[in-house]
């Protein structure tokens, strides 16, 4: 009996030469650039709240690099899905790159349920605005709406809290 020898084959795609996953059989690389070549970007970053929810909030330092030598003097909170009122908060940065949310951050934490194992998420939308989502300490999101069109910055001392729908 003659026995006969099988060439295994391939099955599927990429069967050119030097196309392997994301490959583009030229050659060339489809790696992004190494990470130090790349823009800081930090648009979006969180924090936990572990100590009183109530005194000045640390931003994460990135933050406060990515504002590359900007110190404002205060920012602009904007609550997720609950109007377009924005909240004036306060701005310290302390010499050593760490930013602080200070006068104006326990009003804002009061009228939106921020509480002990919370985190807060911050979105830089540009022009000093952070938009803020606030999940508790199960990591559900706390939605809040507003039936309130007040947008007066002056406002900020009478807290008016957010309705939570539920």
């Amino acid at each position: 009996m003659a026995s006969t020898s099988r060439t295994p084959t391939r099955r599927g795609r990429g069967r050119g030469k030097g196309r392997g996953r994301g490959g583009r059989g030229d050659g060339s690389s489809s790696l992004p650039p190494p990470p130090s070549t790349l823009p800081l970007i930090i648009e979006e970053f969180f924090i936990v709240v572990y100590e009183d929810p109530l005194v000045k909030k640390a931003l994460p330092k990135k933050f406060a690099d990515y504002l590359d030598g900007q110190e404002p003097a205060k920012v602009y909170l904007r609550a997720a899905d609950c109007g377009p009122r924005l909240w004036t908060v306060e701005v310290l940065f302390d010499g050593q790159g760490r930013m602080y949310l200070d006068k104006g951050w326990e009003n804002f934490a009061i009228a939106h349920g921020v509480d002990f194992g919370c985190f807060v998420h911050f979105k830089y939308e540009g022009d000093d605005v952070l938009t803020v989502k606030v999940f508790d300490g199960t990591m559900c999101r706390k939605y809040y709406y507003s039936d309130d069109d007040d947008t007066d910055d002056e406002s900020d001392d009478d807290v008016k809290p957010c309705i939570h729908p539920l």
